[in-house]
């Protein structure tokens, strides 16, 4: 398979810069991709950045697998479309589509989901971010060696140009999905992030103010009363 990316020659070192916090303002979860394919220079570059995160110690106790195999497609397929009848029951009540005539956030939102889950099949490339587990701390704080790892890479991804979302819907089809990958014990996978070129744009992340999520010194002292200028 040709893994060339759209208008971009294999001789170009990468894209323009993009500044650091343009990049993280504006990296949201984008779920349309288009079909062309992600080039392996294009993702190397990507994850390279992702091989520069902290890690405990430094131990780098992270693996990265690129999937792309059609026996890995059907595993994942109708496990996110599953998470998502989950997440639906569970948190909405409710599997119903949205009308045809809801422009609501939560219907654009769910537009978006439904059509991820309905052809994640045709997702160009998923990356697979697993964890070496070595059981001396609890796994939550382990997991502090490989979530800035992924964080990373979504950066460098939007640097790129690409679309990513990162999910755990995989979980529900674990099992079939270590044994067709192959991920040895002692690895624990920690999100798989979907990757394409996406259908319309990266636009600014919508967040809880900052005054909302901070204190200073004790949990109901504010550290500041109003937003901090951008």
């Amino acid at each position: 398979m040709d893994h060339s990316a759209p208008g971009r020659s294999e001789s170009e070192s990468g894209p323009p810069p993009l500044d650091l916090r343009e990049g993280m303002h504006t990296a949201r979860s984008l779920r349309r991709f288009r079909p062309d394919p992600v080039s392996d220079e294009v993702l190397a570059r990507c994850l390279e950045a992702a091989t520069w995160a902290p890690s405990g110690s430094n131990a780098q106790p992270w693996r990265f697998v690129v999937l792309r195999s059609p026996e890995v497609r059907a595993i994942l397929g109708p496990a996110f479309r599953e998470g998502w009848d989950w997440v639906r029951s569970a948190f909405y009540g409710t599997d119903e589509r949205p009308a045809a005539d809801d422009n609501s956030r939560e219907a654009r939102l769910t537009r978006s989901m439904l059509h991820l889950v309905d052809n994640f099949e045709d997702v160009p490339v998923y990356v697979l971010f697993c964890c070496r587990v070595y059981g001396y701390v609890p796994e939550f704080l382990e997991g502090g060696s490989i979530f800035p790892a992924i964080q990373n890479f979504l950066l460098a991804a939007r640097a790129e140009g690409l679309g990513t979302v990162p999910s755990t819907w995989f979980t529900f089809a674990e099992d079939k999905l270590r044994d067709q990958v192959g991920i040895p014990e002692g690895w624990r996978i920690a999100s798989l992030v979907s990757v394409g070129w996406p259908v319309g744009k990266h636009g600014p992340v919508r967040r809880r103010p900052l005054h909302k999520v901070t204190s200073l010194n004790t949990w109901d002292t504010p550290f500041i009363t109003s937003e901090p200028a951008t």
